[in-house]
C-alpha cells in the first residue's frame, strides 16, 4: 500500500490534534504535519511537500482560500482538500476556483475524510455529499470533459434509463424524488443507482455525479 504524508492546517489546535490521532491509525498515512494558518502552511509545504493538505477556510493571517490559490500556483500538482464548517456557496466556489481538489465538512464522519484523501490522491475531485448539489447545479455540462483523452475508457455504457437517473442525481434529487419524477419505485431507483456506480467505477452517488459532469455523460 502506498503511503502519503498529510499536512493539517487549522487555527484550532485541538482539532489538529484530534485529526492527527485519527490519521495516525490509517495505514495509508506515512507522516502528519501541522500548521495554524495559510502562511505557515506554505512554509511547511516548501519544506516537507506533503501529498495532501487539509486546509481550513477561516483562519487568521492568511485564510484558506488565499492559501489554496498560492499553494496551487507554486505547486500545481499538490492535492488540497478544504476541511471546513463553511457550506456557504461563495466559499465553496471560491475554493474550487482557487484550485481545491476537494471540499469536506468538519462534521462529516472520519471515514468520509479518509475517502476524500484517497480520492484526491488518485486524481479525483471530492465534494461532500451534503453540498454537492450546490456545485453540480452550477457546473456546465461540459465541465471536465477535456480531462479525458479520446482513447481513455472511463465507464461502461449506461442504459437510457440509467442516464435519466444519473441526470436527476446531478440535479440533486433524492431517491424518492427520482422515483416520483420517473414514475418508478424507490427500490428500482436504488437498483439503477447501484448499476450506475458499478459501471462508472465509483463508490457513491456524489462521485457518480462528478464523473458524469467531468466526462460529459449528462
Amino acid at each position: 500500500m502506498t503511503k502519503h504524508s498529510i499536512l493539517i492546517v487549522d487555527d484550532n489546535a485541538n482539532l489538529r490534534a484530534g485529526l492527527k490521532i485519527l490519521f495516525e491509525q490509517c495505514e495509508f498515512v506515512s507522516e502528519i504535519h501541522q500548521a495554524s494558518n495559510g502562511r505557515e502552511a506554505i512554509n511547511v509545504t516548501s519544506r516537507v511537500m506533503p501529498a495532501v493538505i487539509l486546509l481550513d477556510v477561516g483562519m487568521p493571517i492568511m485564510d484558506g482560500i488565499e492559501a489554496c490559490q498560492q499553494l496551487k500556483q507554486k505547486w500545481p500538482d499538490l492535492k488540497v482538500i478544504m476541511l471546513t464548517s463553511h457550506d456557504d456557496e461563495r466559499d465553496i466556489f471560491a475554493a474550487l476556483a482557487a484550485g481545491a481538489n476537494g471540499y469536506c465538512l468538519k462534521d462529516a464522519d472520519f471515514s468520509r475524510l479518509e475517502a476524500a484523501v484517497n480520492a484526491v490522491v488518485k486524481g479525483d475531485l471530492w465534494i461532500d455529499s451534503s453540498i454537492a448539489h450546490k456545485v453540480l447545479r452550477a457546473l456546465p455540462k461540459s465541465a471536465g470533459a477535456s480531462a479525458t483523452t479520446p482513447n481513455e475508457v472511463v465507464y461502461e455504457q449506461l442504459s437510457e434509463r440509467e442516464l435519466q437517473v444519473l441526470q436527476l442525481i446531478v440535479e440533486g434529487l433524492s431517491n424518492q424524488e427520482i422515483g416520483d419524477r420517473l414514475s418508478i419505485k424507490k427500490d428500482t431507483v436504488k437498483t439503477h443507482i447501484k448499476h450506475i456506480m458499478d459501471k462508472l467505477a465509483v463508490s457513491d452517488r456524489t462521485q457518480a455525479a462528478v464523473k458524469a459532469l467531468r466526462h460529459g455523460l449528462v
